[in-house]
């Protein structure tokens, strides 16, 4: 054999998998130039069978975010005996590379408003009273006609909430572009990080307003068409009645009180419930075309 620069590329290929599997230089001279044939294989003898490969592959698939010790660990505990070393050569051997898990490149941010009443914590009550005593006044429950209530905004995707904000008087244009700034912005970077953003948000006036518009595209966050009067598409609104139905074990007496039920109520929403209700999106969709755009289970 001349020089290394005579050899082929898959000459050279060969060189660098013998010399990965531990054969000298003169085994890899011996192969290239068909001396080898009738000689043993050069490196060490292998020391996994088959079946135990087919059990690593098994524990790989079921976990791919498991790291090396934790493969080693459920490998040896199936029976095989190996280094790091060698649970590291036969997941590459299979094809399986260690990457960084790729996102989504795009992020989508799900936001709404609602009205919660200190009403809400007495919603649960009930009576107990005999046939007849429906109107009697010992049965009956004296209710606030205008009960003190608080506005919240919020937003949601696949991987959770985002903080809420307590709204304080009529929502303008102006007003809702700082809810926007302190509140949208941060939830975007919460969830997804420096990922691109789309942004939905139904057409209320201060939503649509062109000053409103202006802020998003300063910002580069594109926003979703939005038809109006659509709350069965949005899964949001799913959050809402989960928060709300927890604030009648509460009981808050207080507007402060009611105000820290809520806060406390969305923090406990898991990824999982709103990765769940995001998937449920084409159910709605299709739900929605099918009722011809009246009332849905959603």
């Amino acid at each position: 054999m001349g020089k290394t620069a005579d050899l082929t590329a898959v000459q050279k290929a060969i060189i660098d998998t013998l010399k990965q599997e531990g054969c000298s230089q003169s085994a890899v001279s011996r192969h290239l130039s068909g001396k080898s044939v009738g000689r043993k294989k050069c490196g060490r003898k292998r020391c996994t069978t088959r079946r135990g490969d087919r059990t690593l592959r098994k524990i790989v698939e079921k976990d791919r975010f498991q790291t090396l010790g934790d493969l080693r660990k459920q490998w040896t505990e199936s029976g095989v005996e190996t280094s790091r070393a060698t649970v590291y050569r036969r997941v590459q051997e299979m094809g399986y590379r260690c990457r960084i898990p790729q996102r989504s490149s795009t992020g989508l941010l799900l936001s709404d408003e609602s009205k919660f009443c200190m009403s809400f914590g007495n919603q649960g009550a009930r009576v107990w009273r005999k046939t007849g005593e429906r109107e009697m006044p010992k049965c009956l429950k004296s209710s606030v006609k205008y009960p003190q209530s608080v506005m919240v905004w919020g937003a949601m995707s696949a991987a959770g909430v985002g903080p809420l904000c307590f709204l304080k008087g009529r929502v303008n244009a102006a007003s809702y572009q700082e809810i926007l700034e302190h509140f949208m912005l941060p939830s975007a970077e919460k969830l997804y990080g420096d990922e691109d953003l789309i942004f939905q948000h139904d057409l209320a006036p201060a939503h649509s307003a062109k000053t409103t518009g202006k802020w998003f595209t300063d910002h580069g966050i594109t926003v979703l068409n939005w038809p109006a009067n659509s709350p069965d598409l949005n899964p949001i609104e799913n959050l809402w009645d989960i928060v709300k139905r927890k604030l009648r074990d509460a009981r808050p007496n207080t507007l402060d009180e009611l105000k820290a039920a809520i806060e406390a109520s969305w923090a406990s929403i898991t990824p999982q419930q709103c990765h769940r209700l995001i998937a449920s999106m084409p159910r709605r969709i299709e739900a929605v075309i099918s009722a011809k755009g009246f009332p849905t289970k959603y």
